[in-house]
């Protein structure tokens, strides 16, 4: 059974899920911003949460904004503390080297996940456990499906 938490909200639109089961509730765009190709801005969301401690938000891309027109976000994903209270703003990065992309006030341009996180106690020790991947790192697992 998926979790509730009740999330306190100052906005004109509260993000919505568009069907059930989803994990990300949509952040529409409160301004009209026009992205050139290569172009990044900071857009407005009028959105402004106060997350319960133990629970990060995080903004994430719009699958299909990334597929159809290359707009993605600087900093995926965008992380949301407990403790911040401002308004929510989305980092939009307009990949496509020739068109740019005309966002209007009401648009989705983002995905809002609320989820539990856990908070790190850092122990230092004088060597770590061997594991399988071992110091291996980026492209360390190849790139071809098993057996290929």
């Amino acid at each position: 059974m998926t979790e509730t938490v009740d999330v306190p909200i100052v906005a004109p639109d509260a993000p919505a899920y568009a069907h059930p089961g989803d994990a990300g509730a949509d952040l529409v765009s409160t301004a009209d911003v026009r992205l050139e190709p290569g172009e990044r801005a900071l857009v407005p969301t009028g959105v402004r949460i106060a997350l319960p401690e133990g629970y990060a938000g995080f903004v994430v891309p719009r699958s299909g904004l990334a597929a159809r027109h290359g707009i993605t976000i600087v900093n995926a994903p965008g992380t949301i503390d407990a403790g911040y209270r401002g308004e929510i703003k989305v980092a939009l990065l307009n990949t496509d080297r020739e068109a740019a992309y005309e966002i209007a006030a009401g648009d989705r341009i983002a995905q809002l996940i609320v989820a539990p996180v856990a908070r790190a106690r850092f122990v230092p020790v004088d060597d770590l456990d061997e594991s399988v991947r071992g110091e291996g790192g980026f492209g360390s697992s190849g790139y071809a499906a098993a057996g290929n």
